[in-house]
């Protein structure tokens, strides 16, 4: 089993994660959707909507799916034209065949594995598409990966190749694509970021406070960054692809 607290500690910050966690680059969703058009599309895990609009902006009906209250209630605010259905990637409130492709937002780690598998295979219909996406700061830059250090935000994403070696067996061979984008946040903006981080959200007022003293450190005194009125953070953007059998 898998011990949600820090999954669903995102809702008490739901109009700062919608505000300030980063989008996802339209070829990386162009990408992952496999060449569709016009597809049905569930976006499980769907957290504010931010990859449920990209999806849209493809034209594409997309169903969001989302655990927390708070959540939703933000992607019903932010996202014109979707209503974000109660459930859990172990738990779809959809029929069998549903979807044409599933897709999952810097979420996938969740996921209890083996009975969310089950449930995708169940809602994707034959040849369908599931692609679970990451948006990882990019540590190979120096000021990054110190302010990754402060957060404790440690991607789990990392290695993903050898830690999702496969989606079960009603899956085909998985297919890695990689993207590249910036987002540029003023040095306020970069803190509204780190608190919506699940480690901020469940951390004790003591550690909030050191976080901010260090990235108020950081910020103040990196060559790279002192005296900016914006700040590049760069990302990689990983997709898996692979189809129901």
């Amino acid at each position: 089993m898998v011990d949600h607290t820090h999954a669903l500690s995102f809702g008490a910050a739901a109009g700062d994660y919608d505000r300030f966690r980063p989008r996802y680059p339209e070829a990386a969703v162009r990408w992952a959707l496999d060449g569709l058009s016009n597809a049905r599309v569930v976006d499980l895990a769907a957290g504010t909507g931010i990859l449920t609009r990209a999806a849209q902006a493809l034209g594409h009906e997309v169903v969001p799916v989302e655990p927390d209250p708070g959540m939703r209630a933000q992607l019903a605010e932010s996202t014109p034209g979707a209503t974000a259905l109660a459930g859990s990637a172990e738990a779809v409130p959809l029929p069998d065949s549903a979807a044409d492709a599933v897709l999952v937002g810097t979420a996938y780690h969740w996921f209890d594995r083996e009975p969310a598998h089950a449930e995708i295979a169940r809602v994707l219909r034959p040849g369908g598409t599931f692609a679970p996406i990451w948006n990882i700061r990019d540590d190979r830059v120096d000021w990054v990966a110190e302010l990754s250090r402060i957060a404790h935000i440690g991607d789990k994403s990392a290695n993903l190749v050898d830690r999702y070696a496969d989606f079960g067996p009603a899956f085909g061979a998985i297919e890695l694509g990689e993207f590249t984008h910036r987002t540029t946040l003023t040095p306020d903006e970069v803190f509204g970021m780190i608190r919506t981080r699940s480690y901020w959200l469940t951390a004790s007022t003591e550690d909030r406070q050191r976080v901010e003293r260090e990235l108020a450190e950081l910020l103040d005194t990196h060559p790279a960054l002192v005296g900016r009125e914006t700040v590049e953070l760069p990302y990689r953007t990983l997709v898996l692809r692979a189809r129901r059998r």
